[in-house]
């Protein structure tokens, strides 16, 4: 194997190159090329200055990610992370200036390499980051040390908590960066070297104190941060780690920071919250590949589109294609719906301006590319068609013969139904090979998952297409069987069905919401559906009825109907599963809905007791991982790291727990079946273990080695 490390001599500069395709990730072998072409350099007398610089479309993205796989103990850890820790000193103790030319990205391990350096110059787009917490780990390589050093410790506690990168701009002004090269990178690195080496200047970050001369405002700064990250963290420990390495570093020096920093990351990278986000990182990348469609599929490129359906979703939808700088017809049945939509969607438009995320004239240049209409005019020309009208399947049915009739037969029919049986669209369509449903999640251009459903008859390169899409629309596609509620609504009436059943048998709707949201997630199943709207479940449930089902199996509570009735809708109606004040979203516990839960429990009999929070933790989770292991064995899913994206990017499911099937096995599947077990005998006979749950503890496997074979089941 060649090398990933070049190395040549242009004007008394030694060239050093990571071409370590297709991101330069620093694996062993880039590591220890690094450590040799310096040494190398730093006695070469014919070199004056040396320029580290990447290959290819980027800099360093970051470590081979595989490598913490490797480092199972946190003994293994601290020792790989001190061998690191010692050939970034060697490289910043290189007796010649060491420039580090940057363009595309220098995140993480890249980062710590660059700073490293004594100097760095970046292409006016490059970005830099720090994204380590979203593995569950903070920066192993002197990442918490340097950076402080060098931009400050507002900006490292910034950079290191939240994983987001910065500007080329941003980290010029913070001294993270030297300079701004125009024209040739590697060019205007070897100038920038030349005149260092000239003036016989280097400095070692290591050395530097002049960013935190103030260490009582360091340290306050740190306390601020973490403070703060009680609630922004939910939960996940990493972004509290990180903090702890920057404080011992700002208070003790570097050597001593430089030591808690390894400690702390050898206790992240062997927890259950790192291989949990680590876990999700491969699942995001694996969730693409369609067993039964080739890499090579032809694709449509979407050129324009049309979203029928002003409404909340329809907006978001519009947008979302808006964003994406795709233009879109947006129709409505009439006039006032149309300009009540337009309006909405203006007024999230301009929040985004307020918030600095957008200038008026992007604005006005977005809203351009939405074409209003009451009419099918113009349908003829999209490559793509999304149906976000009424949860109602006649309706439904209706718009999509409408839409075989209004537009090209080449055209991509997709329904944004979160329920309801694609294969009957695809019919009333005449097209079936072409329709699907393309499932966004509320806000549609705030939420990241987009469930891809393949009916029956949808063929391959539709599919292919609309992966392809999903990441056009920045979005994270998941491509699921047809079944009543697809994968997340199906699972999420179990979810529901739980939560219902605890406040019956004596829990309270704060202490519920509390519990999720102490466990990690965003919010609570109660406090969830006043954002969404009762009544949405509650006009699905009576569709159900309609045709003799129910969402979930078990004894179904009558109080979300007994709500809706009531004309307490959540937010929107100013009382739901809390009470709200005019104009205010905070959630206000109304004595109401105890009533309510007091007479539901009457009537079934039960007697109304306290229950502590891990035993809701308990009933709600153990209720989605055996309906995940129905819905994998079905086919519905085709892993069950497919589930665990789809929850992390449709409910918010937090990731440092991996997702609801990657949890259940961090509980460990046999206690999982146990707990099942233990529901039937006190609640009865709807409490069934999934066959899957039960082979697979039988056989002493677990959900990751499973999946639906070769492709997902189209069946309902």
């Amino acid at each position: 194997m060649s090398s990933p490390i070049s190395y040549e001599i242009v004007e008394r500069v030694a060239i050093v190159t990571i071409d370590n395709p297709p991101v330069n990730a620093l694996s062993p072998a880039v590591w220890e090329g690094l450590d040799e072409a310096v040494a190398r350099a730093a006695h070469d007398p014919d070199v004056a200055a040396v320029v580290l610089i990447g290959a290819g479309s980027t800099f360093v993205a970051g470590a081979d990610i595989r490598i913490f796989e490797t480092l199972t103990t946190r003994e293994r850890s601290l020792e790989r992370s001190a061998k690191t820790h010692a050939l970034l000193a060697r490289l910043e103790d290189c007796p010649k200036p060491l420039v580090a030319a940057i363009h595309g990205h220098a995140l993480g391990g890249g980062n710590e390499v660059a700073m490293a350096c004594h100097y760095r110059v970046a292409t006016r787009d490059a970005m830099i980051g720090q994204p380590e917490v979203h593995l569950g780990i903070i920066p192993g390589a002197g990442g918490t040390q340097r950076l402080p050093r060098l931009c400050g410790p507002a900006l490292a506690l910034e950079m290191c908590t939240d994983g987001k990168s910065i500007s080329a701009s941003k980290a010029l002004a913070s001294g993270l960066l030297d300079e701004i090269v125009g024209g040739d990178l590697r060019a205007g690195a070897v100038k920038f070297a030349l005149v260092r080496a000239a003036a016989s200047d280097s400095h070692k970050t290591r050395e530097r104190s002049d960013r935190i001369v103030d260490v009582a405002a360091g340290v306050a700064s740190c306390e601020r941060t973490r403070a703060a990250l009680t609630k922004a963290a939910r939960g996940s420990p990493a972004p509290s780690a990180a903090v702890d390495a920057i404080q011992a570093g700002i208070e003790h020096g570097f050597e001593i920071g430089s030591r808690r920093e390894r400690e702390l990351f050898a206790d992240c990278v062997v927890s259950v919250e790192s291989r949990a986000m680590r876990h999700l990182f491969f699942a995001e990348r694996e969730v693409a590949k369609i067993p039964d469609v080739p890499k090579d599929t032809p694709t449509r490129n979407i050129r324009r589109a049309a979203v029928v359906g002003a409404g909340t979703m329809g907006g978001g939808i519009a947008m979302t294609y808006a964003n994406a700088g795709i233009p879109v017809l947006l129709k409505e049945v009439d006039e006032a719906a149309l300009q009540r939509g337009l309006a909405t969607i203006r007024k999230n438009y301009e929040a985004t301006v307020s918030k600095g995320r957008m200038t008026a004239e992007q604005l006005e240049k977005t809203m351009g590319l939405i074409t209003p209409t009451t009419r099918y005019d113009g349908f003829d020309t999209v490559d793509i068609v999304v149906e976000a009208v009424f949860e109602n399947m006649d309706l439904k049915k209706a718009t999509f013969a409408e839409l075989g009739r209004a537009t090209r037969p080449d055209c991509i029919l997709a329904s944004n139904s979160s329920t309801l049986d694609i294969d009957e669209f695809a019919r009333a369509s005449g097209r079936p090979a072409l329709v699907l449903g393309h499932h966004f999640f509320s806000p549609a251009n705030v939420m990241k998952l987009l469930e891809i459903v393949r009916g029956r008859e949808t063929n391959r390169e539709t599919i292919a297409t609309s992966l392809r899409l999903s990441k056009r629309l920045s979005k994270v596609g998941v491509v699921v069987g047809n079944c009543f509620g697809f994968v997340a609504n199906r699972m999420l009436a179990y979810y529901m069905r739980e939560a219902y059943l605890l406040l019956e048998e004596g829990a309270s709707v704060p202490q519920i919401d509390q519990a999720l949201t102490d466990f990690g997630m965003p919010v609570g199943p109660f406090g969830m559906q006043d954002i969404a709207g009762i009544d949405v479940g509650a006009r699905i449930r009576q569709y159900l009825k309609a045709i003799g089902k129910t969402r979930a199996e078990g004894p179904q509570s009558e109080i979300p109907d007994r709500l809706f009735e009531m004309g307490r809708y959540g937010q929107k109606t100013g009382a739901g599963w809390y009470k709200y004040e005019p104009g205010s979203r905070t959630r206000i516990p109304d004595p109401l809905i105890d009533r309510l839960a007091a007479e539901a429990a009457a009537a079934r009999g039960l007697t109304r007791a306290p229950m502590s929070n891990a035993d809701i933790i308990s009933r709600i989770m153990t209720a989605l991982a055996n309906e995940g292991a129905r819905v994998l064995e079905a086919g519905y899913a085709i892993r069950a790291s497919d589930i665990d994206v789809i929850y992390c990017y449709g409910f918010g499911f937090p990731r440092h727990r991996g997702g609801p099937m990657f949890y259940a096995q961090t509980v460990g599947l046999p206690t999982v079946l146990a707990r099942v077990h233990e529901y039937r005998a006190r609640f009865g006979d709807y409490w069934q273990p999934a066959p899957l749950l039960e082979r697979l503890v039988a056989e002493g496997r677990g959900f990751y080695t499973e999946t639906a074979g070769a492709g997902v089941s189209v069946g309902t």
